[in-house]
């Protein structure tokens, strides 16, 4: 065996996690070593560790069904990974889901074409829009595909998983829930799915109305980051 397949093969043990955001995954990622990784004319940020459990690595895909893809394809040629896990918000399409609640789902769904992604473990159905959903769109997204929750880029992470045969899950933590009235975060992300954190700050400040709503999705977000790092934390260590 070369020096290069004995490189590949080994990295087989690697786990590689893709979030959109580094928000997502800040408190998990905080000590690992950081750098980047370019693919396709794109550049992500990525992070890396080693212990006990074995090398784990994240990247940084950015808001999208696209970067979801990108990203996915990146760390695939940078890592040869054994398993790819989509992490990352969701909003709920169940009621009963309430902020920070964590779910692994069985299914992930395609919402643009109704591909499936079969994780073979967890409970319940993922669909992955093509943009941020309010609440109508929950409603009808709830009703097309009897969903529990709703993310972006997991089914196109999973699209990138299943066409190299490597093994997908995901771990979603919930950020908003069902009846959530959405500020206009959608309207502020890049075409390089970054969120334009001033522009949005300023369409905010002009705008009193929305002030409630921007300060509740912050502090949902910081509580849902807070226990999908937790849930990821512990996915890993149970990791045969």
């Amino acid at each position: 065996m070369s020096r290069a397949e004995a490189g590949a093969a080994g990295s087989r043990d690697c786990i590689a996690i893709v979030s959109a955001i580094k928000e997502e995954i800040a408190p998990l990622v905080r000590d690992w070593k950081a750098g980047e990784i370019s693919h396709d004319g794109r550049t992500f940020p990525f992070f890396e560790s080693e212990n006990g459990t074995g090398k784990v690595v994240a990247v940084c895909s950015g808001i999208g069904v696209e970067h979801g893809r990108r990203a996915a394809e990146a760390v695939i040629q940078k890592t040869r990974p054994g398993k790819i896990v989509s992490v990352g918000y969701a909003g709920g399409l169940d009621s009963s889901l309430k902020v920070g609640d964590v779910i692994e789902p069985k299914l992930v769904v395609s919402g643009a074409d109704g591909s499936r992604a079969d994780t073979g473990r967890g409970s319940g159905t993922l669909v992955s829009s093509s943009g941020v959903a309010g609440r109508d769109q929950k409603r009808k997204l709830a009703e097309a595909y009897g969903a529990i929750a709703v993310d972006m880029e997991g089914a196109s992470v999973a699209l990138g998983a299943r066409a190299h045969g490597i093994e997908f899950a995901a771990i979603k933590a919930i950020s908003d829930e069902f009846d959530f009235a959405m500020p206009p975060v959608g309207e502020f992300v890049s075409s390089q799915g970054r969120f334009r954190r001033a522009r949005f700050a300023l369409h905010v400040a002009l705008r009193p109305w929305l002030w409630v709503k921007t300060i509740a999705l912050a502090r949902n977000s910081a509580r849902a980051s807070k226990t999908l790092c937790a849930a990821i934390e512990n996915y890993l260590e149970r990791r045969s």
